[in-house]
């Protein structure tokens, strides 16, 4: 709805309060959400580069994956660079407003809990259009059926990527979603969307 995930987390408490025996996870605040990123996605981010990694980009949701694995990586490499991906459109993370957009997963309209801004070294603010352009590129081009918000992270990184100071860098993107659950968006909605 218009509220987008406030909203969201009103109605889930609402519904917890009316249901007997019934949890929430909250994911936005949960600390084993950055700590199973820490045990999973980031030894196998440097299980899959040899420990070589100059720069991570990813979106920030929950801000679990990030945080999770940018914990481990700068510990690994205290260089690193940790890069965040955020909607133009609800640019929180960059001390902008909230705001309506399209890139679904990430740009919550608020900061999670279990965020960690001091991990972050830059922010990349993605247009709508750049990222739906970026998923359906993955898709058509590489085969990676994604969504919008792993769009939104690629595109970021392929402006880090141009950046000549990051000239033979290896840098690792993540790429959380699946295109499964954007079939019916604006992602592959290449008539009522066109790009």
């Amino acid at each position: 709805g218009t509220k987008g995930m406030k909203g969201a987390i009103e109605k889930a408490n609402e519904v917890l309060a009316e249901t007997p025996g019934s949890i929430i996870l909250q994911q936005f605040e949960n600390p084993a959400n950055p700590a199973v990123h820490a045990r999973t996605t980031a030894q196998e981010i440097l299980r899959d580069t040899d420990g070589k990694i100059d720069i991570l980009v990813g979106g920030v949701g929950t801000g679990g994956t990030l945080t999770g694995t940018a914990s481990v990586l700068k510990k690994h490499n205290p260089n690193i660079q940790i890069v965040a991906a955020e909607p133009d459109r609800s640019p929180i993370l960059s001390g902008g407003d909230p705001g309506s957009h399209k890139i679904q997963g990430i740009g919550a309209g608020f900061v999670p809990k279990i965020y960690n801004p001091a991990l972050t070294d830059k922010i990349i603010r993605v247009k709508d259009d750049d990222a739906i352009r970026t998923g359906r590129e993955l898709a058509f081009y590489e085969g990676l059926l994604v969504g919008i918000s792993s769009g939104a992270a690629a595109y970021a990184a392929t402006q880090i990527a141009q950046l000549p100071e990051n000239e033979g860098k290896q840098i690792v993107v993540v790429l959380p979603d699946t295109g499964e659950r954007y079939l019916s968006t604006v992602l592959y909605a290449f008539d009522e969307y066109p790009l």
